[in-house]
């Protein structure tokens, strides 16, 4: 039994030697002389230790009591001695693996960090380089469809998606057409798939698609089409007759309503964003402390700037904002007529009136075309025209004008435009000592509504185009495709819903600078061309026909041309009296001899005479100009001499 237990002890006795060597890490220094010594000196006497050691124990209990620095050197036992030596040897080689790998695991994690850097950047690289090849690959993949697709698409609901993509794919190659253009396919085929695919995405008719495509650039038109899809922000004007907008912006958060001020540009704007309660019915909307208003309605009291204890008409008064905004920047002094031609638009006139606490009103119910007869000629000192438009500014407030517009429906706005700022100003005093002035606008972005009416009146009235005051918007057009306006006409204001947030509109402020009636001599001397379309009635014309032809007769004298021109149809005209008053007797217009017959015929025969066609009209302008020119080349040339 002793020998289990001595097995037992000297294994323990082996085990621990080497956890010992571990933990100091101080590899013993080699004896390998002794060791040979002692396993050639004690080969022998290995199995007599053995045999003693099955005899009796008392020497092995013996050993056991000795002192550590018997079991750490082991000299009694060459086994452990060897066992000792080559766990020195493991020892060394695992404390220089240690050592390699504490260099190994300081470098290693920056390598590898370094690695997967690279790694995702390369991955990054190709994917971009295949998003490009993709993308290349389709763009010069695009084709416009054939006549055969397109027939079968009309067979077929719309694919929104599919049209989606061919409008970007066309403004993209409309953008850069030079290099993505189809071979053997013009602009003009892309543009004609552009409005039809516009028109079927959006809702527009063929009309307006076509005006606003020549109007915009391909990338724009987009943009502006996108934006009347989306509602314009809630706007809030204060009444600075009851209230400040600092007040008012307190009272309105406590009620829930979210809101700012809505631009520097205006004093007395609010723009909403959310309320919890109806902005339209909250208590200081009922005391008249603000009024719902867009942000473009602003611009024409602003451009008009209308002072204290001016007499001012409003020719399209309803619903009031624009007036109540005149009669606050008045402080309810002086006279405002405020008209309207519907009579079923008074009732909400005059309600806002009252409800803002306006006192310096009148409401007048009359066609704008009226109104110098009613309330005189020369007698205001401002003038508002916010003439009715078709609405092409805004379609997203009201989406049936994509339909609903044509070129007739544009015509007769345009009509009915020019003769209501012809009597705008002829109501306005030249000679106001504040005033003059007459401030043009519309809803609208068609040319034909805004920069032809006021073309029209620069060469019908003695006005002059003048700043409006407003620091931003975009220019008014001074040619358009075969238009080309009066030069002065870029101090009109255009604004558009895709670049001011607000609705589209026009601005145009005019200067009376006399109460003549005939056209300024700057606007006759002009080389604009004159717009082919007259707008006058035959009525007109003919009221107008006189002072045509003296004014025709005076600027043919001053240049010493077409004076023959100018004397015949004076000659002609003076024929004409002359067989009249002979025709007439002193006995109430009667004469013997039948001639009062004649003088009815004759009465008759004036009447159906029509007014000189348009090409007569051009051409004799187009002489004066030329005789104009030719006259100041000539003083030119004596001044030079």
């Amino acid at each position: 039994m002793a020998g289990p237990k001595l097995g037992k002890k000297t294994g323990s006795k082996l085990g621990k030697a080497p956890t010992k060597k571990k933990q100091k890490k101080e590899p013993l220094p080699p004896k390998p002389l002794e060791k040979e010594d002692l396993f050639i000196s004690d080969g022998e006497g290995t199995d007599g230790d053995f045999e003693e050691d099955d005899g009796g124990f008392g020497d092995e209990e013996q050993q056991e009591m000795n002192s550590d620095s018997d079991m750490s050197s082991d000299l009694d036992d060459p086994f452990a001695a060897d066992i000792l030596a080559s766990g020195d040897a493991d020892d060394g080689s695992a404390d220089s693996d240690v050592d390699s790998d504490s260099d190994a695991d300081d470098t290693d994690p920056v390598r590898k960090s370094k690695a997967i850097d690279e790694e995702r950047e390369r991955v990054k690289e190709d994917a971009e380089a295949e998003l490009q090849l993709n993308i290349k690959e389709e763009a010069d993949e695009f084709r416009l469809p054939t006549t055969e697709e397109l027939e079968e698409e009309t067979h077929r609901p719309p694919d929104l998606s599919n049209l989606q993509r061919r409008i970007k794919e066309i403004v993209r190659v409309l953008s850069n057409f030079k290099t993505l253009r189809q071979e053997g396919v013009t602009r003009k085929d892309y543009v004609d798939q552009l409005k039809r695919d516009l028109g079927s995405y959006y809702g527009y008719n063929d009309f307006l698609i076509e005006v606003l495509v020549e109007m915009f650039p391909p990338v724009e038109l987009i943009e502006l089409i996108e934006a009347f899809e989306k509602p314009r922000p809630i706007s809030l004007r204060t009444n600075t007759l009851k209230t400040r907008r600092r007040d008012l912006a307190g009272v309105l958060l406590n009620r829930g309503v979210n809101l700012d001020p809505l631009s520097k540009w205006s004093k007395v704007g609010l723009v909403v964003y959310d309320s919890q309660v109806p902005v339209g019915a909250t208590p200081e909307y009922m005391a008249g402390h603000y009024m719902l208003q867009s942000a473009s309605s602003f611009l024409p009291v602003m451009a008009l700037a209308p002072q204290e204890n001016e007499r001012v008409v409003d020719m399209a008064a309803a619903p009031g904002g624009k007036t109540t905004y005149v009669a606050a920047l008045m402080k309810n002094s002086g006279i405002i007529y405020a008209n309207e031609m519907k009579e079923s638009r008074l009732k909400s006139l005059t309600a806002n009136l009252h409800r803002m606490g306006v006192t310096n009103t009148i409401v007048c119910n009359y066609d704008g075309r009226e109104l110098p007869k009613v309330l005189g000629q020369n007698t205001a000192d401002r003038i508002l025209l916010d003439a009715p438009c078709s609405g092409t500014g805004v379609i997203s407030k009201d989406e049936s004008v994509k339909t609903s517009k044509n070129a007739a429906d544009i015509q007769n706005c345009s009509q009915l435009q020019k003769e209501l700022i012809l009597a705008a100003i002829d109501m306005v005093d030249a000679n106001s000592k504040s005033g003059g002035y007459i401030v043009y606008s519309t809803c609208s972005i068609m040319v034909d509504e805004n920069e032809a009416v006021i073309d029209y009146a620069l060469k019908k009235r003695d006005v002059k185009l003048v700043p409006c005051g407003l620091d931003f918007g975009r220019p008014g057009f001074i040619r358009f495709r075969q238009h080309r306006f009066h030069t002065s006409l870029d101090k009109t204001r255009r604004f558009y819903p895709h670049v001011h947030n607000m609705d589209g509109f026009f601005v145009a402020k005019l200067k009376k600078m006399s109460n003549s009636k005939s056209a300024a001599k700057s606007s006759v001397q002009s080389d604009e061309t004159q717009d082919a379309e007259t707008i006058e009635s035959s009525d007109q014309q003919n009221a107008e026909g006189d002072d045509k032809h003296s004014e025709q007769k005076g600027i043919a004298k001053e240049n010493g041309n077409n004076e023959e021109v100018a004397g015949d149809k004076k000659r002609k005209r003076d024929v004409q009296k002359h067989s009249d008053k002979k025709g007439v007797g002193q006995h109430g217009g009667v004469t013997k001899n039948g001639k009062a017959e004649n003088q009815s015929v004759a009465t008759k025969r004036r009447e159906k005479k029509k007014p000189p066609p348009r090409e007569e009209i051009a051409k004799a302008r187009e002489e004066k100009r030329k005789a104009l020119r030719e006259a100041k080349r000539k003083a030119t040339m004596k001044n030079k001499a």
